[in-house]
């Protein structure tokens, strides 16, 4: 979490540098005023933004409208993308690693060419990244305890994987 945070930090910094005095913080005082409106904008951007970090998940899923083992929903505790499809190691790590690069990595760089990076945007940037640390932290067990070639399958929440010489049909 806090890896994935500092790489999107220092991304968002090549556009914007990061003040303190954007969020309050002064040598003085520490100020925070939230208006009514940004309120609003931060429980929409908020819900939006978990929104699009599943369905990025889901989009890299093998045939995900059609799959009756492939799933998008939302609890008390914020949304999820759930396979049960068996995929490839690669195929696998590109669905963990889709969110973070496309909302902490891509859209930074996109909003701050087009200079919208304001502190409430930077802040969901860097809220974004940090919930995305359980991805990081599944791409990391990945990389080191599954082989090459194996295909990974999801039941609960549980994640299990095989290795095999041959390809296994409706995978990829």
């Amino acid at each position: 979490m806090i890896l994935s945070s500092l790489l999107s930090f220092k991304i968002i910094e090549i556009f914007s540098p990061f003040s303190l005095a954007d969020f309050g913080v002064t040598p003085s005082q520490i100020s925070v005023t939230i208006g009514l409106q940004d309120l609003v904008f931060f429980i929409g951007l908020s819900a939006v933004i978990i929104f699009i970090h599943e369905f990025l998940h889901l989009i890299f899923v093998p045939d995900f409208l059609t799959s009756e083992k492939t799933f998008l929903g939302i609890t008390y505790f914020g949304g999820f993308a759930y396979s049960e499809e068996v995929l490839s190691k690669s195929r696998f790590i590109l669905i963990l690693l889709a969110p973070f690069v496309v909302i902490s990595i891509i859209l930074p760089g996109i909003l701050g060419v087009l200079n919208l990076l304001n502190p409430l945007v930077k802040f969901m940037i860097l809220a974004s990244a940090m919930g995305s640390g359980v991805d990081m932290l599944s791409l990391v067990l990945i990389l080191i305890q599954v082989p090459a070639g194996a295909y990974l399958t999801c039941n609960g929440m549980r994640t299990y994987w095989k290795k095999t010489d041959t390809i296994i049909p409706g995978s990829t």
